[in-house]
């Protein structure tokens, strides 16, 4: 492509609502343009690399015995309500109704949609399983739209679903998907980790998120420096303690705090260290009271709760509810003596391992000490319920676990009967009974990857792609289109690059060489080559690899011989072979 017969209009400056750097620089590469809250037109580059994703994840699909179609992106209402996700989807799902007051809705997904059409085809096990995938466009109205394709709330996605006769076929559909992922980020030669995730609102009964490191990703993975174990912070386990501490503390006693409201302020005002303080924490699970003990020096960890207790929601109770219940301000709360006798008490593992706490009296500036959980409270259960830490071992070879930030561009799910069940979506077996179909669901942001690959990888000058991602990747810079005969080469070695199967942009632009150089470094090409009149005076084109910066010179005779050499030197940088 001639940079003058496509529309690439950059920018020097990022506009003013640009929070993170892949939003920045694909506004300033003239990649995307902003249309409304979190809806981007896909500009010519923008569409290339977001095509490229979709290449290679269309191939990998195809590769695990997937086949792909098109299902309609509007959606009605009814099959939402069989699911029960219309009232539990929550606000993202965008409801209207048709000419006909039908209510319908903008697919987030399409569990409901595949599910529907194939409970009307399957009749038999000799049909499953079924491995069908679509590459398409999502509508989520998220509240707060923001970082551009990050979180937008129109995107394009790739989801698949399977359908198996059993546990152990759902489970094979479930590992060759997770592997053909693995396959997807690998040859897009992203830095990633597949961790294991909490299932979220899509359900079922186990899932992995695929996540691309980054500094700037808004998500906390903890993953183990020994083994290959990785999770994101609100499903990472921790492990019961290895022993318990069973001898009673002296006897309960109660002692004033007065103005120490935190762990913290209870702790200095005591001497004691925080991990000696228990605190209360009162939830609301699906309207049920609830109170969760942890150490100290503890964070809670919400979705752990949830899932414990198998509930849809769960909320921190208000101020007034935490009065009604302990009889005491915020801050006092303790297992012993509450006003309300309905509270289930849970406790995470942690709290096993020692007796004599300090924690609330449940009155104003009260506190007790000596607490022993089993002498003198009513806990229910012990559970994981706490967020992992870095330097703790890890839950499956015991080594030590760090943490990284990363950016969530792929989930995998097995939905099990989820959908299947509350849609009647069902098969006659071997014996000709009626079974109910084992379900998985599998998706790729596809949109949402060319911004995590800019996240992890640009600099100060602008884009760096890796080579399966870039719109182009190489660009040829002519820099001096009134010379005749270096038009002439500049051509020549265009058609001889173009022929080779790469995509080329030659900028045949009459601008100054700063102004190529620098829209080249933006756009993130990862080869650069450059030839203008000395150079072609000299017999060389000079040759800028984008990734390490590094520069030579390459002979105008016997070009081929060395541009293959080199591609394949830039190339072998991002762990790739030609």
């Amino acid at each position: 492509m001639r940079w003058t017969r496509t529309y690439i209009p950059t920018l020097k400056e990022a506009p003013a609502d640009a929070e993170v750097i892949s939003h920045q620089l694909l506004i300033r590469a003239g990649m995307i343009r902003r249309l409304s809250s979190g809806i981007y037109s896909y500009l010519p580059l923008g569409l290339r690399a977001i095509s490229k994703v979709g290449d290679i994840v269309r191939e990998e699909m195809n590769r695990a015995g997937s086949s792909e179609l098109l299902m309609p992106a509007v959606q009605p209402g009814e099959l939402w309500r069989e699911s029960g996700r219309w009232e539990h989807y929550g606000k993202e799902l965008l409801r209207f109704k048709d000419r006909h007051e039908r209510d319908c809705c903008l697919g987030p997904t399409h569990e409901e949609v595949i599910t529907d059409l194939l409970r009307g085809e399957v009749r038999s096990y000799r049909q499953l399983p079924i491995s069908l995938y679509q590459i398409q466009t999502k509508f989520r109205d998220e509240i707060r739209p923001r970082f551009g394709l990050m979180r937008g709330r129109e995107f394009i996605m790739k989801d698949a679903y399977t359908f198996d006769k059993d546990d152990a076929g759902a489970d094979a559909s479930y590992w060759t998907m997770y592997e053909a992922y693995r396959r997807i980020f690998r040859r897009l030669a992203l830095r990633f980790r597949a961790v294991e995730a909490d299932s979220g609102s899509i359900g079922g009964s186990f899932s992995h998120e695929f996540m691309v490191l980054a500094n700037t990703g808004e998500d906390v993975i903890v993953a183990c420096t020994a083994c290959e174990y990785a999770a994101n912070i609100e499903r990472a386990e921790v492990g019961a303690p290895a022993s318990t501490d069973r001898q009673e503390p002296p006897a309960l006693e109660e002692v004033a705090t007065p103005g120490t409201h935190s762990v913290a302020e209870v702790a200095a005002f005591l001497g004691i260290a925080a991990e000696q303080v228990l605190k209360t924490i009162l939830l609301v699970a699906d309207d049920k009271p609830c109170a969760v003990l942890l150490r100290g020096d503890h964070e809670l960890n919400e979705i752990k709760v949830k899932n414990h207790l198998g509930a849809d929601a769960v909320r921190l109770a208000s101020e007034a509810e935490v009065v009604a219940w302990t009889g005491a301000p915020v801050g006092f709360a303790g297992p012993v003596g509450l006003a309300r006798a309905d509270v289930a008490i849970i406790a995470d593992h942690a709290l096993s391992a020692r007796q004599g706490w300090v924690a609330g009296a449940n009155k104003a500036d009260g506190h007790v000490r000596n607490l022993s959980l089993t002498r003198d409270a009513n806990v229910r259960e012990y559970a994981d319920l706490r967020s992992i830490r870095p330097g703790e071992p890890c839950p499956r070879c015991g080594g030590v676990v760090e943490t990284m930030r990363g950016i969530e561009v792929g989930h995998v799910f097995k939905l099990g009967l989820k959908y299947s069940k509350s849609m009647n979506a069902v098969f006659l077996d071997e014996q000709g009974r009626e079974r109910h179909m084992v379900m998985g669901c599998y998706g790729v942001g596809v949109s949402r990857v060319v911004a995590a690959c800019i996240e992890q990888n640009h600099d100060e000058r602008g884009i760096v792609f890796p080579p399966p991602i870039a719109p182009y990747e190489l660009i040829l810079a002519n820099l001096d289109l009134k010379n005749e005969a270096v038009n002439a080469k500049a051509e020549e070695l265009y058609l001889y690059l173009a022929g080779l199967g790469l995509d080329v942009l030659l900028d045949d632009r009459d601008e100054r060489p700063g102004v190529k150089f620098k829209d080249a470094d933006l756009i993130g090409a990862p080869m650069q080559l450059v030839l203008g009149a000395k150079g072609f005076a000299r017999g060389i084109v000079e040759a800028s690899d984008r990734r390490s910066g590094q520069k030579c010179e390459l002979p105008l005779d016997g070009f081929a011989e060395a541009f293959a050499a080199w591609q394949k030197e830039v190339y072998s940088g991002w762990g790739m072979e030609l």
